[in-house]
């Protein structure tokens, strides 16, 4: 049923086309609730023409369709109107939808579509439903399409998009569609009209204005973009444009537009600022201005004293936002300015586009106290109500962050991380205690607090805080490696006594208990010394395995009362510092662990040469835990120790925290492969001979004494086998498999003195054409002379299977074959005896190998016997 009332439909459209007149126009769309949208057709038409059209067909891209019907014309010129058709689609499910609208022909006339009264006018727009994305309103575009420009006068249109909720927009320039929503055939880009003469055309992507510098023809241009939207990185619509610009010979100007650039304004405060247009030809100049500001449900934006604003040469506005907390998005708000003269010849525009963006408010009163191993952080509900919770950022230092001139949120420079986020504009505080591992004693926590809005952008950041933990327990300082042996080593621990532990509370005596433990599978912590005084915070751990293991140390504080025994709490976990090495081509790679309470700032490396030297020397420096040791020796030993140096952030602990890793050595193992080849091939196809050669060193690799493996695959499809490898400085091969064939892809890999391997080369594929198909004389003269004795095949290579049957012309067969190499003396295969001269047929099959792999071929044809 729906096919034959669209067959109807079109029909019906074929009476009108050579009236129908469109000129412009886009479909945007807003949501209604769950899967209901409000559909908008706008179309800018001839206004004489018979066909006027009260209704179009849309169809929905969910292969269904309905007829709209126009609710308002607006008579743009005595020539021109503007339509508008509206309608409601309630969608099955979420999915992507092209809704599209065609009507049977554009207006005559258009310079860069070829016969364009015949031409089909084509819009359409993507909707895409994704409940992981929420719902979606398309863009609304507040500037119309239809524009004038002058010649050899630069030419620029801007849409004025507006997309009501905030997502990011980007403009991309398409060509114009006819039926079918196929591009029209022979449409060229405007600029390319005058092939002598091709000017600049594009459009810039962020600011969506449309620059043509400068059109040299008069006459009727049409041109399409398309505004994508953009939502957490993926693009959830787009609107096509079809925008038509008319060229005329003219000497006006276009107005110039001056106002301040892109500005940002908390939210909550007052915009003002002057805008100014100006006719450089004397024209009278109308000034206006549109975009997200004025569109806003509280608290929009104006331009006074009028918008439009009138002026003789000038055209002098003031525009005023008093900004609201509703403002507050990821994106800025762009406003539109346009200036048009009212010159006689042709009414030129200009446009300037602004972005405000309008940053929410940072909490106050931020407060950091300590609770045992914890910190409460607290602040005061945000004068914003659309506040949707609170970012936590967190910096085990004070760094004195003040942001600048919209730096919302709190930037990574600073070296602060957000540790939590709380919803809910009334909760206002968060405890932390590092997921209930509790936190470090001895270091400062500083802390910035910022209000998330609907959209997830955050305002700008509190002030920083900070807070320490109360120093009532020990703070291991030291765990320095003091002698690396197998058996004997030895390691140095301190650490610093609990100075503000409460003794009235907590009445001693106390004691020290320190714990060990190593990093072999399930080690658990001993204790290994115990202490009856508070000022006794050294220890020599002896007799360990300090080059093999790993060890961490724990201090816990006991009191020891014989009436009240308990334990109070105990120091963070602290290990030594444990150096690895990876050994590689002419360097070692070093890296060491940095799982340290306290904060190490840099870090010394030291190195022994034992063949040379017994003292460690330093050669290096790092801010992070690794260091890369280059221009050494293979197969010779280098030893190495680390030395960090750090310190707590709290104030009154020793500084700087100095401590050294075990000593531990290694030697360079040439482990880098060589860099692939750059492979060549060329085909000897009269011997059927692949000749492969290559060049060995890439300019960004060093030489080596390098063999070569050469691998081939007989098709595409199928896998590489390796058929040779080279000896030494070799640098080329010729390929010939039996049986013979030039088919195959080959690749080359490179391999050094230690067998490291390269990638593959780049691959180099031979197909059968490359020596050209099989094919036969059409005449032979079998008189031993020396000279086309024999009827034969020329080009016989990668063949698989071969049948040749030879017959005269009443049928009778006088030669069969299976061999590719068959040679026919021109005699009769079953009585030897010499045929007659005269015409022969021959009929066969050959299979031959190609890369899409083996492919029969029918052969026939006849062939001439002369004696």
């Amino acid at each position: 049923m729906k096919k034959h009332i669209f067959s109807v439909f079109f029909i019906f459209l074929s009476f009108f086309a050579k009236a129908t007149h469109e000129r412009a126009g886009e479909i945007i769309y807003e949501h209604i609730e769950g899967l209901k949208y409000k559909i908008t057709i706008i179309t800018y038409t001839y206004s004489p023409s018979p066909a006027d059209r009260p209704a179009l067909t849309i169809l929905w891209g969910d292969a269904t369709y309905s007829e709209l019907p126009r609710i308002e014309i607006t008579e743009i010129t005595n020539e021109i109107q503007r339509n508008v058709y509206e309608g409601e689609h309630t969608y099955a499910a979420p999915g992507v939808f092209k809704l599209s609208v065609e009507d049977p022909n554009r207006n005559a006339g258009i310079v860069n579509i070829p016969n364009s009264v015949n031409i089909p006018f084509y819009i359409e727009t993507v909707l895409i439903i994704n409940p992981f994305l929420g719902p979606n309103n398309s863009v609304v575009l507040l500037n119309p399409p239809l524009d004038y420009g002058c010649v050899n006068r630069l030419y620029v249109h801007n849409p004025a998009a507006y997309d009501p909720d905030g997502d990011s927009i980007s403009y991309k320039l398409v060509v114009c569609k006819g039926g079918g929503g196929q591009p029209i055939p022979g449409y060229v880009y405007p600029n390319l009209v005058d092939e002598s003469n091709p000017g600049f055309f594009s459009i810039d992507p962020y600011s969506g204005d449309l620059v043509w510098d400068s059109p040299t023809i008069q006459g009727e241009y049409n041109v399409a973009f398309i505004i994508e939207e953009w939502r957490q990185g993926q693009r959830i619509a787009y609107v096509t444009r079809d925008l038509q610009i008319q060229v005329v010979a003219c000497s006006n100007n276009p107005p110039e537009i001056i106002t301040i650039s892109d500005t940002c304004i908390n939210a909550g405060d007052s915009l003002n600022f002057q805008v100014t247009a100006t006719d450089p030809d004397g024209d009278v100049v109308t000034l206006s201005a549109t975009g997200s500001p004025f569109l806003q449900e509280v608290s929009p934006a104006i331009l006074t004293p009028s918008n439009p604003v009138p002026g003789n040469i000038n055209a002098i506005g003031k525009f005023k936002w008093k900004t609201d907390c509703s403002h507050v998005r990821k994106n800025p708000h762009p406003v539109y300015f346009k200036a048009i003269d009212n010159d006689p010849q042709v009414n030129l525009s200009s446009y300037k586009t602004l972005y405000i963006k309008v940053v929410g408010p940072a909490p106050v009163n931020p407060m950091a106290v300590p609770l045992g191993n914890s910190i409460l952080v607290s602040w005061e509900k945000n004068n914003c109500e659309n506040v949707k919770g609170y970012n936590i950022y967190r910096k085990n230092s004070y760094f004195g962050f003040f942001p600048e001139h919209c730096e919302i949120g709190v930037p990574d420079y600073t070296g602060y991380t957000k540790i939590a986020q709380v919803v809910g504009i009334n909760n206002l505080n968060y405890t932390d205690d590092e997921n209930g591992n509790g936190l470090i004693h001895g270091i400062q926590y500083c802390y910035m607090i910022t209000a998330i809005f609907s959209d997830g952008v955050e305002g700008y950041a509190t002030e920083e805080v900070c807070a320490l933990l109360k120093r009532d327990l020990p703070i291991i300082t030291n765990v320095s490696i003091e002698t690396t042996d197998v058996n004997t080593g030895s390691i140095y621990i301190a650490w610093s006594k609990p100075t503000e532990l409460d003794t009235i509370i907590i009445p001693g005596p106390f004691e020290y208990r320190l714990q060990r433990k190593d990093n072999t599978p399930g080690s658990q912590f001993t204790v290994i010394a115990t202490f009856d005084s508070l000022n006794d915070t050294i220890f020599f751990d002896g007799s360990l395995d300090t080059r093999d293991l790993q060890y961490k140390y724990q201090v816990d504080l006991w009191t020891v009362n014989p009436d009240n025994t308990f334990f109070i709490g105990s120091s963070a976990v602290s290990p030594s510092i444990f150096i690895s090495i990876d050994p590689t081509d002419k360097a070692l790679n070093l890296s060491w662990n940095n799982d340290v309470p306290w904060i190490n700032e840099s870090y010394e490396v030291y190195r022994k040469i034992p063949w040379l030297s017994d003292d460690f020397v330093l050669i290096g420096t790092s801010l992070t835990p690794n260091y890369t040791d280059t221009g050494l020796e293979n197969g010779k030993a280098y030893c190495y120790k680390i030395k960090t140096i750090g310190k707590y952030s709290a104030p009154g602990l020793i500084n700087p925290i100095i401590n050294y890793s075990q000593e531990n050595c290694g030697s360079p193992i040439d482990k880098v492969p060589p860099c692939p080849p750059n492979l060549n091939v060329e085909t000897n196809c009269t011997d059927f001979i692949n000749y492969l050669n290559w060049s060995p060193y890439p300019d960004t690799c060093m030489e080596d004494s390098i063999y070569f493996k050469i691998y081939w695959a007989p098709s595409q499809d199928e896998d590489y086998q390796l058929v040779y490898t080279t000896g030494p400085a070799i640098f080329d091969f010729a390929y010939n498999p039996d049986p013979p064939t030039i088919v195959g892809c080959f690749s080359i890999t490179a391999l050094d003195t230690m067998h490291n391997e390269s990638m593959p080369s780049n691959i180099v594929c031979i197909d059968i054409d490359e020596c050209g198909n099989i094919w036969f004389p059409n005449v032979f003269t079998p008189n031993n002379d020396q000279w086309n004795n024999f009827f034969q095949a020329d080009s016989v290579s990668s063949i698989k299977q071969f049948r040749l049957t030879i017959f005269n012309r009443w049928g009778t067969v006088v030669y069969e074959t299976e061999d590719p190499y068959f040679k026919w003396d021109g005699k009769d295969q079953q009585n030897k005896k010499e045929c007659s001269p005269g015409s022969y047929f021959y009929e066969g099959l050959v299979t031959v190998y190609t890369l899409r792999g083996p492919v029969d071929k029918k052969i026939r044809g006849s062939v001439t016997l002369l004696r």
